[in-house]
């Protein structure tokens, strides 16, 4: 524990979360970081003004990164009998309807990251509200999970498609690359990731809509970004 303490205390040290900085110098800053045993996620956090109390002002999506996340996505997909090899041969690790239901409710599988349905598969995943709600696993339309064309978006998930829905504080988390990725790749997913919450504004939402942007890694520190 302590290693890892110093080592984040000399990241720490290397940036001002008073400060932000260009995209280009907060990577520069976080390619400077010790780095830990084990090549760290590189994530972006948008602190946003909206008010997620109000239904119109919920932000939520999912974004195929150009550069990818660097690692492929579990994913699982809900659809009928006949469409479960389809399914794995597009690459869901798990294909069903009621069996992949049991199986997360009565079994307590949540081994996967993301979960895909046919529209007339709701009736089968309403019932996993509770259980896949917490974890944000639950399909929904907004985000590209409940599609009739299930086998493309088991395919764009796998590669590295990416949700994300903003939190109770109007926060928005996202993975952008890993730390072993080149500057230019991560500007690009970063860019890319951005332009899509901007796109995303709702039309209720009043005075600065993204407040703050910090970019770390796993073990990292927050870097401030000004993206103005």
């Amino acid at each position: 524990m302590a290693t890892k303490s110093k080592r984040h205390r000399a990241n720490k040290a290397l940036t001002d979360r008073h400060q932000p900085l260009s995209l280009d110098e907060a990577l520069a800053t976080i390619k400077k970081f010790k780095p830990a045993k084990f090549d760290e996620t590189v994530e972006l956090a948008m602190e946003l003004g909206v008010d997620t109390k109000k239904s119109d002002q919920m932000v939520r999506g999912a974004v195929s990164l150009p550069r990818g996340i660097g690692r492929e996505m579990r994913v699982i997909a809900f659809c009928k009998d006949e469409d479960v090899d389809r399914m794995k041969a597009a690459g869901a690790i798990e294909a069903g309807n009621d069996d992949l239901a049991n199986k997360i409710q009565k079994d307590g599988w949540l081994d996967f990251d993301v979960a895909i349905a046919s529209p007339d598969m709701m009736r089968v995943v309403g019932k996993l509200g509770k259980v896949l709600g917490p974890q944000g696993k639950m399909p929904s339309p907004k985000s590209g999970t409940v599609t009739p064309d299930v086998e493309s978006a088991v395919k764009e998930f796998k590669a590295g498609k990416i949700e994300f829905r903003a939190d109770a504080g109007g926060n928005v988390h996202a993975p952008v690359g890993k730390a072993s990725f080149a500057e230019d790749a991560l500007k690009e997913n970063i860019e890319a990731f951005v332009e899509t919450i901007r796109g995303l504004k709702p039309t209720t939402s009043k005075g600065k809509y993204i407040q703050k942007v910090f970019v770390t890694t796993t073990m990292g520190a927050g870097v401030p970004v000004d993206i103005s």
